[in-house]
């Protein structure tokens, strides 16, 4: 028998139960799976094993991205042996972003969790970035912080995600201890109006950060370890490092665009003006070409700021 549902208020005895409607729980863990067949069932069992010991209701959906190997296999298998496993297969390779788009959009708890199956992420600890969001109702997402990298090009790898989280941080405005850890927890009815904003790969984790930041949702971090993964690695370091950036921006400018295209607009037109000065004296009743593109493209920036600006403010989310 599930423990009752500790998110969900209690409906009044005069209102009629929905028999159709599916069975309401506290958490859902959310767990892309790709070519993860030597070590998904481990994954499972530890899920489950810490979800059981927490006494919260909860389902651990595990989406398989149509994997090339035995992984669907051994998720079936799985599935018989513990009765809180439902598994969703991909019928072609989405990334996993859509899976864990899809998975929020199709999960039963009140509390959404992302993790990975390749052993990283400490998901005995899952149910601390519950009880985190079920003591705090100010709080909306709990992002497990790591404390080192053990990815691959790891010398590649650390300063570029530095640099990545600063801009992200300049961004929005406030610190950001890790900007795509894969290990979180948030409030499924709060991340419903950004799921059409995720993107199919790995930037999807940056994107629900930036989401709730840049809506006053509150963010809490929790320092975790990171393991050394299992299996291969399907990070990519050029490609994966440029979505992570672009994203970044992209986000950005859903939500502020003032923050990314305001400052260069006055910088050139101060740089124009300061110019235009300097011509003057220099050359009188002269101003340079130069001077008049930079002038020229401060402004026409400047107006696509506030352009972009007023199409954010009058847009109905």
């Amino acid at each position: 028998m599930t423990a009752p549902n500790r998110f969900l208020q209690r409906s009044s005895a005069a209102e009629p139960a929905d028999v159709t409607a599916p069975e309401r729980l506290d958490v859902t863990v959310v767990l892309p799976c790709y070519n993860e067949q030597d070590h998904v069932l481990k994954e499972i069992e530890r899920i489950s094993a810490a979800m059981d010991r927490s006494g919260y209701s909860y389902e651990l959906l595990a989406i398989d991205d149509c994997s090339t190997d035995n992984t669907l296999a051994v998720l079936r298998e799985a599935e018989v042996r513990f009765p809180s496993l439902r598994v969703m297969p991909f019928h072609r390779n989405g990334g996993s972003g859509t899976a864990r788009r899809i998975g929020t959009r199709e999960a039963r708890g009140e509390i959404v969790v992302w993790t990975d199956a390749d052993m990283t992420y400490p998901n005995e600890r899952i149910p601390e970035l519950v009880q985190l969001l079920e003591k705090d109702q100010n709080i909306d997402q709990v992002v497990g912080a790591r404390t080192s990298e053990q990815g691959t090009h790891k010398m590649l790898r650390v300063p570029a995600k530095w640099v990545i989280r600063k801009i992200a941080e300049r961004l929005a405005g406030q610190k950001i201890p890790d900007l795509n850890s894969g290990l979180r927890a948030f409030r499924r009815e709060v991340s419903l109006p950004y799921l059409r904003l995720l993107p199919p790969g790995f930037s999807c984790v940056t994107t629900i950060t930036m989401a709730f930041l840049h809506n006053q949702h509150d963010v809490r971090y929790v320092a975790i370890d990171y393991a050394k993964r299992a299996g291969s690695s399907k990070f990519h370091f050029v490609r994966d490092a440029y979505r992570y950036i672009l994203q970044v921006v992209r986000m950005v400018m859903y939500f502020n665009p003032l923050k990314v295209l305001m400052p260069p607009a006055l910088w050139l037109i101060g740089i124009g003006l300061v110019k235009i000065i300097y011509d003057v004296i220099a050359h009188p009743v002269r101003v340079a070409n130069n001077t008049t593109m930079i002038l020229m493209a401060g402004l026409i920036i400047g107006a696509v700021a506030l352009l972009a600006d007023l199409i954010v403010r009058s847009r109905s989310e």
